[in-house]
């Protein structure tokens, strides 16, 4: 079994990186203020992450400029990266296992219908053979470890353009150790392990491994 779980992120330019399904759980309100910026230049990032290896990155652009991922891209991106890149690393198909999480680009009936015929029943996702929990970053390993790290590390030079961020973070990516995905996948199964012990509930007592 081979499992990678994938999700997308935007990456801007002045150093804000959307996680997209981040939360913050409090009993009381912090009366924080959550920055969003608008308008500002970015890249959206799709990687998948496994034990042993990133795919990745992909960068959804059109002629160079940033596009909404929606489902006729993401297919493009499945078909002509994500599916021979498997194949150009020896990953056997019939023993990956592949998470999404349930954006309407991923589980439109189109893009549903390429995921299942490239693993049939082996599909963890909203509507897939596996059910995925919405709301859930304590479970994903692009969001409580991918994203976090690539911002730790990509916006240490400053990039000035577009073309330089893109870069760092595809060289970011490349340098991720092996050691780390190992650790990263570890620490996945333990939350698991934590969220069937909780019957599903919000684990507010939980202190997970940075």
């Amino acid at each position: 079994m081979v499992l990678f779980m994938s999700d997308e992120a935007h990456f801007h330019l002045n150093g804000y990186v959307n996680k997209q399904n981040c939360r913050y759980w409090s009993p009381v309100n912090p009366q924080q203020l959550h920055e969003e910026p608008l308008h500002t230049p970015k890249v959206t990032v799709w990687c998948a992450i496994g034990a042993t290896q990133i795919i990745g990155p992909y960068f959804f652009e059109d002629n160079g400029q940033t596009t909404t991922v929606n489902s006729e891209r993401y297919i493009e991106m499945l078909t002509q990266f994500f599916f021979p890149e498997l194949q150009r690393r020896r990953v056997s198909i019939r023993k990956v296992w592949f998470q999404q999480d349930g954006a309407t680009s991923h589980t439109a009936r189109a893009s549903m219908e390429v995921l299942r015929q490239k693993f049939p029943g082996r599909l963890i996702s909203r509507f897939g053979d596996v059910p995925w929990p919405p709301r859930s970053p304590d479970l994903s390993l692009c969001d409580f470890f991918l994203w976090g790290h690539l911002k730790s590390k990509v916006y240490q030079y400053k990039p000035q353009t577009l073309d330089e961020l893109k870069n760092e973070i595809t060289r970011v990516v490349g340098e991720v150790p092996g050691q780390m995905l190992t650790d990263a996948m570890d620490s996945f199964r333990e939350r698991l392990h934590s969220c069937i012990a909780a019957q599903g509930r919000h684990m507010t007592d939980i202190i997970f491994k940075t």
